[in-house]
C-alpha cells in the first residue's frame, strides 16, 4: 500500500516470470528454505522433530496469523480467479485463527468453537507459544483442505508450517495439546463450510439452475469473420467463447466459453447479512434495486452509462496531451455513490495542504485500471485489500487501538481480530454482490458496445444504418463511416471498405493505443486472454467489496483516513504496465482515506472497460452498508465472553 514499504513493481514483476514457468508456476511467498524442507508432493516428513515450546513465532516482526494469511494470498495469485471462494477463504480462515487465538484467552469466545486451553501452571511465554501453535495447526490445516489439489500451495503450506518449527505429521485430534486444538478447530471450520451453500463438494459448481439467456459472444471472431450473434436480451449477461484461454495459474485451456462463476452464491451463509423484514433472502436488505435498460423508461441513463465507458476509453492515449491532479487537495472526498470529487482542504494529521499531483490524463487511466485489475494471477479483491489493511497494520504510525479507543492490543490480537472483521465483511460482500449479479444477469460493456454498434446508430432516423438500439452519434468517439471518411488521409482511411458501419475512438490493443476503430470489435483495457470476467455485471463486485473493506479499515482504525493522512502506490516509468506500453512517467496514486481508494477501485473497472457507472455506484452503496455490519456484528464477537 505505502511505495516506501511494498514494492508493488517487484510484485508484478514476480507475477509475470510466473507465466513463464511450467505447471502451475512459481510462488511468490515461499522461501527457498521453505521449499528445501519438502518433497515436490508437499508430504510431510514424520520423523520431524516437535519444537519446544518458546516465545511467539515471528518471521519479518509478522505474527503467525499475517503469515498464514500471506500464506493464502499466495495461494490465491495461483489459483482459479474465482473472488467468491477466495472471499470465503478468507473469512474462514479468519475464523479458525481467532478460535483458536480465544481458546488462550480466559474470557474471549471464539465464533465457531468456543472451548478453553487449560492453562494452570503456564507461564506467559508458554501461553503465548502455545497460542501460536494452535493458530498454525487451525490454519495449516484449513488450507491443507481447500488447496489440496495444488501442488505448489501445499509444498507452501507445509514448508511454512516447518518453517515456524512444528511438524506436519501431529494430525491428532483429541487431548489438550495445541496442535491437537488447532487440528480440532480447522475440522470444525472444514465442517462447517461443508454445509453453508458454497457447494464446496460439488467443486462449487452452480446447483440454483442458472443458465444464459443469450449464446456466447465469439470473442473477437463475431465482428471480425461476419459472425452476428444475436442477444435474445441485450440488457442480460453474455458469455465470451474464446479460441485460446490462459486460466490465473498459467493453463492455457484452449477453445472454452465462460460459465457465470458463482450464480449460486447468494444462498451461503453470511457472517453479518439479514434479510429485510419479510424475505428469506440473507443480501435482500442490500438489494440496490434494477440497472438501467436499453429501451424503456431507463433507457437514456443505460447510454449514457456506456458513452462514459467508451470515452473513457478515448483518453487513454497520451496523443490528447490531457493532464489529471491526483492529489487529495482535488481528488477524493465523493458522496457515497458518486463520481464528485470534492478533495481535502488539508491533511489532517499533519495540518498542510496536500501538494498537486499531476500526471498525463492517459497514464493515469491505465495505471488505475492494471493496479486494481485483480483478475488473472491475483490476490483477487478481497485478498487486494487484505494486502492493504497488512500494510496499514505496519505503519508506524498507527496506534492498534479497535476504533482508536481502549487499550493499544498486542500484534497478534490485532491481527486476528482484523481478519475476522474484514474478511467477514469481503465474505458477505460476496454473498449480497453474487446474489444481486445473479437475480439482475446484467450485460457486460463488451456484449452492448458491440450489440448495439452491429446494429447501427441511433441518432438519425434519415441517415444510413439508423436502429433504435444503435450507438448515439458523437463526434470525435462514435462515427459513422462514410466514403468520406475513409478517403486517403481522411480519418477513417484505415477502415476503407467498411463504410456504413460504426466506428468508434477507443484503445486498441492491435494498435497498441487509442485509434478509429469498427464498433463490433471494441474490447476493454484489459488482457485479451481474459477481457472480463465470467459472471454479469451488476452490481461492481469490486465495488462492493471494496467499500466493504473501506467501512472496517475505517470503523477499526478510528479513523477514515491512512495512517499519516495518505496512502501512495508509485507505478515506475516504463515498468509498470502489462496490457499497454508504459507509463510514460512515474505515475503516483494518492488517497487520503480508505472510502477514496475504494471508490478508486471502482473507478479502475470503468477505465477497464469491465463496468458501467451504475455497476459501480450500486456496489458503493451496497458495500456501505454490509461493512458497517459486519464491523458492527464483529463487535458483537469480539464482546463475547465466557461466564
Amino acid at each position: 500500500m505505502m511505495s516506501e514499504r511494498t514494492d508493488w513493481t517487484a510484485v508484478r514483476e514476480r507475477r509475470i516470470s510466473r507465466r513463464a514457468m511450467l505447471g502451475l508456476g512459481a510462488r511468490a511467498g515461499i522461501g527457498a528454505a521453505g521449499l528445501a524442507l519438502v518433497g515436490c508432493g508437499g508430504e510431510s516428513d514424520s520423523s520431524a522433530a516437535r519444537a519446544e515450546p518458546g516465545p511467539p513465532r515471528t518471521v519479518g516482526g509478522h505474527t503467525v496469523a499475517r503469515q498464514w494469511n500471506e500464506e493464502l494470498l499466495t495461494a490465491i495469485r495461483g489459483d482459479f480467479p474465482a473472488p467468491t471462494v477466495h472471499a470465503r477463504n478468507l473469512f474462514h480462515l479468519s475464523v479458525a485463527m481467532y478460535d483458536a487465538w480465544t481458546a488462550y484467552d480466559p474470557t474471549a469466545l471464539g465464533y465457531l468453537v468456543r472451548e478453553k486451553a487449560d492453562t494452570g501452571g503456564m507461564s506467559a511465554t508458554e501461553i503465548a507459544a502455545a497460542r501460536d501453535e494452535a493458530i498454525s495447526f487451525a490454519a495449516y490445516r484449513l488450507l491443507r483442505s481447500r488447496f489440496n489439489e495444488a501442488v505448489w500451495t501445499r509444498a507452501g503450506v507445509d514448508g511454512r508450517l516447518r518453517s515456524l518449527g512444528y511438524d506436519p505429521s501431529m494430525t491428532d485430534t483429541a487431548g489438550d495439546t495445541p496442535s491437537a486444538r488447532g487440528n480440532r478447530i480447522a475440522a470444525a471450520v472444514i465442517d462447517h463450510g461443508l454445509g453453508d451453500g458454497a457447494n464446496e463438494q460439488g467443486r462449487y459448481a452452480d446447483n440454483s439452475g442458472y443458465a444464459p439467456v443469450n449464446l456466447p459472444l465469439p470473442f473477437k471472431r463475431a465482428a471480425e469473420d461476419g459472425l452476428v450473434v444475436p442477444m435474445t436480451d441485450p440488457n442480460r449477461w453474455q458469455a465470451l467463447a474464446f479460441d485460446s484461454r490462459i486460466t490465473q495459474n498459467a493453463i492455457e485451456l484452449g477453445e472454452s466459453v465462460q460459465d457465470f462463476i458463482g450464480p449460486h452464491w447468494g444462498a451461503v451463509t453470511p457472517f453479518a447479512l439479514r434479510p429485510a423484514p419479510g424475505s428469506d433472502v440473507s443480501w435482500s436488505a442490500v438489494d440496490p434495486g434494477p440497472p438501467p435498460l436499453l429501451g424503456g423508461d431507463s433507457d437514456a441513463a443505460f447510454r449514457a452509462g456506456v458513452e462514459v465507458v467508451l470515452r473513457l476509453s478515448s483518453e487513454l492515449t497520451l496523443e490528447s496531451g490531457n493532464t489529471i491532479d491526483l492529489s487529495p487537495s482535488v481528488s477524493g472526498n465523493r458522496p457515497l455513490g458518486t463520481h464528485e470529487d470534492r478533495g481535502y482542504p488539508e491533511n489532517p494529521i499533519t495540518g498542510r495542504p496536500y501538494p498537486p499531483n499531476v500526471m498525463p490524463l492517459a497514464d493515469c487511466g491505465r495505471v488505475i485500471a492494471e493496479f486494481w485489475a485483480d483478475g488473472p494471477d491475483s490476490e483477487t479483491p478481497p485478498g487486494h485489500w487484505n494486502v492493504l489493511a497488512n500494510e496499514v497494520s505496519e505503519d508506524p504510525a498507527l496506534e492498534k487501538r479497535i476504533g482508536g479507543l481502549g487499550p493499544v492490543l498486542d500484534d497478534l490480537e490485532w491481527d486476528v481480530k482484523l481478519y475476522l472483521a474484514l474478511n467477514g465483511a469481503v465474505h458477505d460482500a460476496a454473498i449480497a454482490g453474487w446474489g444481486a449479479k445473479a437475480y439482475y444477469d446484467y450485460v457486460r460493456p463488451i456484449s452492448i458496445v458491440r450489440y448495439m454498434a452491429e446494429r447501427g446508430q441511433s441518432s438519425d432516423a434519415g441517415a444510413a444504418s439508423f436502429d433504435p438500439q444503435g450507438l448515439m452519434l458523437r463526434p470525435g468517439l462514435v462515427e459513422l463511416i462514410t466514403p468520406e471518411t475513409t478517403r486517403p488521409g481522411a480519418r477513417h482511411e484505415r477502415l476503407a471498405g467498411r463504410e456504413g458501419e460504426i466506428a468508434v475512438r477507443a484503445w486498441s490493443a492491435e494498435a497498441g493505443g487509442v485509434t478509429w476503430i469498427r464498433g463490433e470489435t471494441w474490447m476493454p483495457y484489459q488482457a485479451d486472454t481474459f477481457v472480463t470476467p465470467a459472471f454479469a455485471a451488476y452490481p461492481s463486485g469490486h465495488s462492493t467489496f471494496s467499500r466493504a473493506a473501506a467501512e472496517v479499515l475505517a470503523a477499526f482504525t478510528g479513523s477514515a483516513f491512512f495512517p499519516g493522512g495518505l496512502g501512495t502506490f508509485t507505478a515506475r516509468r516504463h515498468r509498470y504496465l502489462e496490457f499497454d506500453r508504459g507509463p510514460s512517467v512515474d505515475v503516483t496514486l494518492q488517497w487520503a482515506t480508505y472510502f477514496d481508494a475504494a471508490d478508486e477501485a471502482g473507478i479502475s473497472r470503468l477505465y477497464g472497460g469491465i463496468h458501467v457507472p451504475a455497476d459501480d455506484f450500486a456496489g458503493r452503496i451496497m458495500g456501505s452498508r454490509i461493512g458497517k455490519d459486519a464491523y458492527a456484528r464483529a463487535l458483537e464477537v469480539f464482546a463475547a465472553t465466557a461466564t
